[in-house]
């Protein structure tokens, strides 16, 4: 079984998933917002992906990722690397590029 891996960095260099492409869903952005302000303490790791150009897509926290990297920008976050993908992922937009 393969180790957990956790990664700290800042959330605008994660790419989105193609689902995702256009970016956090506002309505949701907003009402994280309105629960959590800018606050990361506490916040669970995102779930990403590897791509095989070594990239990171999100499966798991595009809102916490455009709510961090919105409000709290250069901000470092914790996110998990749950496994590999057999593509490239560096063409998918990041959630810098959305904002």
């Amino acid at each position: 079984m393969k180790p957990r891996e956790f990664v700290q960095l800042d959330p605008a260099l994660l790419h989105l998933p193609g689902a995702r492409r256009d970016g956090a869903d506002p309505e949701k952005l907003l009402r994280q917002l309105n629960r959590y302000g800018t606050h990361i303490d506490g916040m669970p790791p995102l779930e990403v992906k590897r791509g095989l150009d070594g990239e990171l897509v999100i499966f798991d926290g595009v809102t916490r990722a455009t709510r961090v990297a919105k409000y709290c920008p250069g901000a470092l976050i914790t996110v998990e690397v749950t496994g590999d993908l057999n593509g490239m992922v560096g063409d998918l937009p990041t959630v810098g590029e959305r904002l």
